[in-house]
């Protein structure tokens, strides 16, 4: 494990002045302390040497001068250290949200998303002991322990040798029992995420799991990983309290010999007790910054465990092939050139199609074809070949001009007025009149829903869903219309309700992309797109009936009904 994660100062860019400013005051703290230290020095061999009361008053007045000063500095640590926690964990919390958000559905479909909140949110609360004792305390090893090395050899050399090999026994220590505590703490730290997802599994499967008379034994697992998780946290405590008496033993052994020595040389008359009494004060000094980053190392493991895996996750969005940088401007036509989706290895058929004002356009075809991956890949939430065109420009993605609808709902905590107009003002009245073009009218838009929309049937989430698709298509000025799998909860009526909105918002100057499995949507579709697996040399049907197909490469052509 890393002292410090080059990452860190990639990502929390917070964190590079904070580091500054804590290596100005620790330097002020070394410079303080050797003050201090000659300072009471000279006041003591003076007392001992009968000095005046009188001229020894100057040294007192120091000393406890420089007392105050190393107060003040500790407490402008702490303060500078508490800011420089809150404004990195806010900077990784947001970079964390925006990566998640630039990866998409297809990249948090594969992963524990239950472990990432509890990173996101525990795990970053845990940057706290990172940032606050463990990296101004390895800031301190890296300035103070050599400076006052430097100082003791140039007061003593023979003390200063003695220091210098002495310390190297305690990072050879704290590296094999860093080793064991990364193990330990890493395994915590994956159970706690295995608790929140199984809890989080659980609480949404309750009913379920309550229908087929399973919930007694989902409690028990979740009992057994309860458990795990507490003797696990109790074997870090072990960890811990062994490295830090490891530490503490191996330090005091190594100032017993400095004043061992010391204590026959003056005996001998080979030293000055002015030189040995100052060299005694500071040898303590030395070894404490080393004692103390291995403490607090343990003490902010936690956080360092959890920033493993924000990093990862941050890396993985520098690295996907449509970063969220590209904004390109909205438009009113998208089309798709030879696109083909590439989904783990899975082989999906390639499809040109293009939607105009005025147009709806049906993707249909059999379950595992590629239809909502095609819509992952318009969105730009999923690796593909070939173009995505926004009015004949190709673009990354065209999130901007359109307005989407996903088979799941995607609802949030809150009022159904405000999963609506989710990213926008809430207008009233063109939520009402968005719920009821969706079919949900008799929805009151201020019923407030729980998390991922708890309070509704799934056919009303649906329903609130396409809601949001029509609110923003028709506040915030989408071109075109989105939606996969709109009606697979509704009813007859409902959807026949359904079709007659989006004919009319095509009717109106809209374009609508539109997946879905019913047959009944082809009645309003200016076009039909039937994906077919590529294993059998993709064909698209034109809603004509008329087969195009294109050597295993086909493009899907305008015909049909207009």
């Amino acid at each position: 494990m890393k002292p410090v994660d080059p990452r860190l100062l990639r990502y929390a860019t917070a964190s590079r002045g904070f580091l500054v400013v804590t290596a100005a005051i620790v330097l002020a703290q070394t410079g303080v302390i050797v003050g201090f230290a000659w300072t009471l020095t000279a006041a003591l061999v003076g007392v001992i040497e009968g000095r005046p009361v009188e001229e020894l008053w100057g040294h007192v007045g120091v000393a406890a001068s420089l007392v105050v000063v190393r107060g003040l500095l500790i407490t402008a640590s702490e303060r500078v250290s508490a800011r420089g926690a809150a404004a990195a964990s806010l900077q990784l919390r947001a970079a964390v949200v925006s990566a998640v958000g630039g990866l998409g559905p297809g990249w948090l479909a594969r992963r524990n998303t239950a472990s990432l909140s509890v990173t996101a949110g525990h795990g970053l609360e845990a940057l706290d002991a990172y940032f606050g004792r463990y990296l101004p305390q390895l800031v301190a090893t890296a300035i103070t322990m050599p400076l006052l090395i430097g100082v003791i050899a140039l007061a003593d050399p023979l003390s200063g040798l003695t220091v210098a090999l002495t310390i190297p026994l305690i990072p050879l220590f704290m590296v094999l029992i860093g080793l064991a505590t990364r193990g330990v703490q890493q395994t915590q730290y994956r159970t706690l995420g295995r608790l929140a997802a199984r809890f989080a599994d659980t609480v949404a499967g309750l009913g379920t799991l309550k229908a087929f008379g399973r919930q007694h034994r989902a409690a028990d697992s979740i009992e057994k990983i309860t458990r795990d998780y507490k003797r696990e946290t109790m074997t870090v405590l072990r960890v811990s309290f062994l490295s830090g008496f490891a530490l503490e033993f191996l330090a005091s052994i190594s100032v017993a010999i400095i004043a061992v020595t010391i204590g026959f040389r003056l005996l001998a008359g080979d030293l000055s007790l002015l030189v040995g009494l100052f060299v005694l004060l500071l040898a303590p000094e030395a070894y404490l910054p080393l004692r103390q980053v291995g403490v607090q190392f343990h003490a902010a493991s936690e956080g360092v465990a959890a920033t493993e895996e924000i990093f990862d996750t941050l890396d993985a969005a520098r690295k996907a092939p449509t970063p969220d940088a590209a904004d390109p401007a909205p438009g009113s036509t998208l089309s798709l050139h030879e696109v083909k989706v590439d989904r783990e290895g899975i082989a999906l058929p390639r499809v040109s199609l293009s939607v105009g004002p005025g147009e709806v356009v049906l993707v249909s075809g059999p379950s595992g074809v590629g239809k909502s991956s095609l819509i992952a890949a318009v969105l730009g939430y999923a690796a593909h070949d070939g173009e995505i065109r926004v009015d004949g420009v190709a673009v990354p993605h065209a999130r901007s001009s359109v307005a989407w609808a996903g088979q799941r709902p995607g609802l949030i905590s809150g009022t159904v007025a405000e999963n609506v107009a989710v990213g926008s003002i809430a207008d009233p009245g063109a939520v009402a009149i968005a719920l009821a073009d969706a079919g949900a009218a008799d929805l009151d838009p201020g019923t407030l829903l729980g998390a991922g929309g708890a309070g509704l049937s799934g056919g009303e989430a649906q329903r609130v869903a396409v809601a949001r698709a029509l609110y923003r298509a028709r506040v915030v000025g989408a071109q075109v219309l989105v939606l996969d799998e709109p009606s697979s909860a509704l009813d007859a009526v409902t959807e026949a309700h359904l079709w007659t909105t989006l004919r009319r918002e095509a009717d109106a100057g809209r374009g609508v992309l539109l997946v879905s499995h019913r047959r009944s949507a082809r009645a309003i579709a200016t076009r039909v797109i039937d994906l077919h697996p590529a294993r059998e040399s993709p064909r698209f049907v034109a809603s004509d009936g008329l087969l195009a197909t294109n050597l295993g490469d086909s493009r899907a052509r305008d015909g049909g009904r207009v």
